[in-house]
Order: C-alpha cells, then structure tokens, then sequence
C-alpha cells in the first residue's frame, strides 16, 4: 500500500509574517540592543574590580608612603606688613618672601617591590636622594620690600615632602659645611603644605651652599618640583617599566629589563614662577615631573578596551547565523540568538576572572578557546551541518584573534580596527551581492 506524505499544515497570515526576513532582521537588531544592557553590566563589573584594586593600592601606600613629590629646598624670609583694621586703628602682621636656589642637583636611585593583597598587587620604592646647591641671598627690594621690614634673622630653609611618612631616617641639612637638623612643620604654607624645616639667619649679597640627603619610602610615582634656576636630576631604579610623567621629559633615559636611567635638565625660564616672591603669589607644584612605577599591561586596562569590541561580535556571529539561515533554508529561533549573544557576553566576565589571576595573554587564550568551543558546538546542534557550525567557529577564531593583535598595536589600534571593519563589510557585500533579498523567506508555492 502506498502512503502518502503528510500535508503540511497551511501557513497562516501570522507564521509567514514571522518567516519575513525584514522582520528577522528588526528582531537581530533588537537583541543586540538588549544584549548591550548586560555588556554595560560588564564595563560596571571591570571598574568596580579596578576601584577595589585602587582601594587596595591606597591602604598599602598609606602605610608606607604614598606617592612622593620633593619641593625645594627654598628660603622663607618673614616681613612686617603693617595695615588699618575696620576700627581704623593700624595692625601689623607678618607675610613672607620666598628665595630659590640658583642651583638644584639630584641624584638618586629607587630601589622597588611589590607588595601582595589577596590577587592585587601595589609598587613600592625606597629612594636614596642627594640634593645639593646653592643660594645667593637677593636684596628684597628687588620685590617691593623695605629693608627696615625684613626679618633676616627669623628667615628659614624648608624642604617639601607630600608625605613625610615615607621619611626612614633623621634629615640634616647642610649649609656651607655646618649641619643643620630639620624638623617636621613649617611656618607657612604659601609654597607647599607639607614638610621639614629649621631656622636660618641670612644677610643680602650672602651665597652659600647646601646639599641634604633623604632615605623616602613612597609608592608609584616620585617627582621633584624644578625651583632651581638650573635643575639637574639624574635618577636610577630597579624598576623595568617606567613612564615618565608630569610637565617635564628625560633629556636622556636608558630603559632595559634590569631597570632605567633618567637625567632630566630643566631651567627657571622653563616654568611660570620666578625665583623670588612675596605670599602666596605662586603654586609651584604644577611644574613638577618626575617617573611613575606602572605595573605593565594592566589587565583591567585591557578588558575595558576589550569589552568596547562586544557589539561587534554580537553582530557579527548573529550575521554569521543570519546568513546560514538565507543560504541553507535553516531556521533559528530568537531564543537561540540570544543564547548565542550571552555566550559572547559571559566571554568578558570569563576574561576578567581569569586575568585576574593569571596574565591577561592567558586569560584571552582561554576564554575565547571556552567560548568558540561552546557557540560552535550549539551551531552544530541547531543548523545540523558541520559546514555551517565550521563556518561560525572559523569566525569567531578570526574575530578573537584579530581582536588580540589589535590590543597589542595600541597606538594603532583605531587604524587596523577601522581597516578590519572595512574588510568584513567588503567580504559580507561580496558574498551576498547575488541574493534577491525580495525572494527570501517567500514560498515557493505561491
């Protein structure tokens, strides 16, 4: 007996608007706007794991030494300013004047390690600093001040340390080879607002050397305010991934794996405060430059660019579906494209886990091996061709590789990016050039 093949059922008005390819492609673009509500949740999850680092980073440093900046040595001159109150009576107070060197040397090194909290880690660095010079005291005149107003025998040489914590040894300053021990506190802040002091007499016209050594403990960055007419600073450190910061480059620096050296030459006429002033007229920590101790290819970093790449690969692999779809008359379900999506979502959090423990390099390799194996074994479930399910893993190994090489470039990232971009679009277009995309999804009975 023969038997006839079931009929299938008719399609109603509603299946066949679901079958329309345009409404097809109005869902896709739907889910990767709701999948970007989970891919921000990630960006949040990546800076809340930074901030924690950060945390860590400042409670290790607090008890150290945080970041070091050195100002000075300069010389504060008290002056009587005399002036009518509101009850027109005449009131004195005092102001001071402020005197740099004319010549600032420093030589140190820094000698670094890393310190552990649970999976974070903070740099550290004691430093052995020589700072040697000299002064030629101006007669303040020069600035407005009259010489019966000046107080030279209450004057006093002040040295500025942000954080006087890091200070592993008693300070003497030496003034014309005659030691002078510096206490902690200053008389006035108009300069800078922490440091160590001691009282000084000096006249008009009288020129006399210093030189002051410091043993400083800090963490991350070490920087030195240039108020010298000339400032020579010649640093070396252990530390083999040094950026050098702040208003001022090395003229020469040397940077290999067993550390760096770094000279820098700045002059007074380089910076925009002069070398005498009365008050507060100037802040002089804006023309500080100095090294900061990173910690190389930080993996936080590198995951926040990564995670800019997520609508990208969501778009592409679901193009990569759509299309298996139009060519092999396959159908996949909204619910399954947004599986696919929180697949390539969880990638972020896998990597982020993972570098956090391992390197990044490692981490990525994992990751995206996890996650390729995963969306390529459930296209193999649901398209049922091995040919289709190698077509989606194949790209997807070209997405995550082409995305580490990016990561790698920095400076070019935006150029290759931009070219891989272009070359996707250029592939897509040629491939479907010959579709007639009026015909797909229609019945062929009709």
């Amino acid at each position: 007996m023969n038997q006839t093949a079931p009929t299938p059922p008719p399609q109603t008005s509603f299946s066949k608007f679901t079958e329309s390819t345009t409404v097809k492609v109005v869902v896709i673009g739907f889910l990767i706007l709701l999948l970007l509500i989970p891919a921000a949740m990630v960006s949040g999850l990546i800076r809340e794991r930074e901030g924690r680092l950060n945390g860590v980073v400042h409670e290790i440093s607090s008890k150290w030494g945080s970041n070091q900046q050195i100002t000075g040595p300069i010389i504060s001159v008290p002056y009587e300013v005399v002036f009518t109150d509101d009850k027109g009576r005449q009131q004195t107070s005092i102001e001071y004047a402020h005197i740099l060197p004319d010549e600032l040397n420093i030589d140190g090194s820094a000698t670094t390690e890393t310190r552990y909290r649970g999976i974070y880690e903070a740099v550290l660095y004691n430093s052995r600093l020589t700072l040697s010079g000299s002064f030629t005291i101006p007669d303040l005149k020069t600035i407005g001040l009259i010489s019966n107003t000046v107080h030279w025998d209450r004057a006093f040489i002040a040295l500025g340390i942000s954080d006087l914590k890091g200070l592993q040894e008693k300070v003497d300053i030496t003034l014309n080879d005659a030691a002078h021990a510096m206490e902690p506190g200053l008389e006035t802040r108009n300069v800078f607002a922490t440091g160590i002091s001691t009282p000084l007499t000096v006249a008009p016209a009288e020129h006399f050397s210093f030189a002051v050594s410091l043993d400083l403990n800090g963490s991350q960055t070490l920087t030195f305010v240039p108020v010298g007419r000339v400032n020579n600073v010649n640093l070396t450190s252990s530390w083999p991934s040094p950026s050098f910061t702040g208003e001022f480059l090395p003229s020469s620096r040397e940077v290999s794996d067993d550390g760096f050296a770094a000279s820098w030459k700045v002059l007074h006429l380089n910076r925009n405060f002069p070398q005498v002033w009365k008050g507060s007229a100037y802040k002089v920590g804006g023309s500080a430059f100095g090294v900061k101790m990173v910690i190389p290819a930080d993996a936080y970093q590198k995951c926040t660019r990564t995670a800019k790449y997520a609508v990208m690969f969501i778009g592409f692999t679901f193009m990569a579906f759509f299309f298996s779809e139009v060519m092999k008359k396959v159908r996949v379900h909204p619910l399954q494209y947004l599986l696919i999506g929180l697949a390539l979502v969880v990638f972020y959090t896998l990597l982020l886990s993972i570098s956090e423990h391992l390197s990044f390099g490692k981490g990525y390799l994992v990751s995206s091996l996890a996650t390729i194996a995963l969306i390529t074994g459930y296209a193999r479930a649901i398209l049922r061709t091995r040919i289709l399910a190698f077509i989606v893993g194949s790209v997807l190994a070209i997405l995550y590789a082409y995305l580490y090489v990016v990561l790698q470039l920095e400076d070019y990232a935006l150029l290759f990016g931009s070219i891989g971009l272009f070359i996707a679009l250029a592939i897509v277009m040629y491939l479907t050039r010959n579709i007639n995309w009026y015909t797909v999804g229609s019945d062929p009975r009709s």
